[in-house]
């Protein structure tokens, strides 16, 4: 007459052990699911961040070759203004020249 009573207790103590695996591997499958979505959102940050540094550095390296339309337009500009520029110097050489002939003009005339 003891069978019953143990088989009862075995059947409802491998209840309750059933009941607490799969409460068990819930709480698992649901830490899993999380740590999985938060690595999916690390690796879409670390895409966006490495897609932003990328871009950056392509910006810099058109500075740094002097590509952007504004410093093409302000090389233009440095350009015509070196060409349209007085030559000084040669201005110069020539009022000192005037100015020696017009002092020997005068030395001689006297």
């Amino acid at each position: 007459m003891t069978e019953p009573t143990d088989n009862a207790a075995i059947a409802v103590a491998l209840a309750e052990l059933r009941g607490t695996m799969a409460e068990g591997f819930a709480t698992v499958n649901g830490t899993l699911t999380l740590l999985t979505q938060r690595h999916d959102q690390a690796d879409r940050r670390i895409d966006a961040e490495a897609a932003r540094i990328d871009a950056l550095a392509s910006a810099v390296d058109t500075l740094e070759k002097g590509e952007t339309e504004r410093q093409k337009r302000l090389a233009d500009r440095v350009a015509a203004l070196e060409r349209a520029r007085w030559p000084l110097p040669s201005v110069a050489a020539v009022v000192g020249v005037g100015g020696l002939a017009l002092s020997l003009y005068q030395f001689t005339g006297r």
